[in-house]
């Protein structure tokens, strides 16, 4: 899972730099200052999610196993949930789309918790 967590990483990093570029310059006269925030929380929380990924992809080729892989479909689900919420309901002002938000955020906390007790059964071993 090494190439795919490392795709993922990439994948997610790219898109949201032109997304956060892509608020800066094509989006500031476009949307209200609320919205333009929570585009720009969504590209923060994309972007240190496609680092965690990172990581994830260096623990799959150490330390291969289940816990690594749920850690990382975890932030995978997480920034498409979140963060792609954010985007659609900034971009569309469709609020019910606000609801999907949170799932995103337990799957980010489902992952670095998955982390969490990787660490602690790395520690005791």
């Amino acid at each position: 899972m090494f190439r795919g967590f490392l795709m993922m990483a990439a994948f997610f990093g790219f898109t949201g730099v032109a997304l956060g570029a892509f608020a800066a310059h094509g989006l500031k006269g476009r949307l209200s200052a609320e919205y333009l925030a929570i585009f720009q929380t969504g590209v923060l929380y994309q972007l240190v999610h496609a680092l965690a990924l990172f990581g994830v992809a260096l623990l799959a080729m150490h330390m291969p196993g289940r816990l690594v892989n749920w850690a990382g479909y975890s932030f995978a689900a997480g920034i498409v949930l979140f963060s792609g919420s954010l985007y659609l309901l900034t971009l569309s002002s469709i609020g019910k789309l606000g609801i999907i938000t949170p799932f995103g955020g337990l799957c980010f906390l489902f992952g670095w918790s998955i982390l969490g007790v990787l660490a602690w059964r790395v520690g005791s071993a």
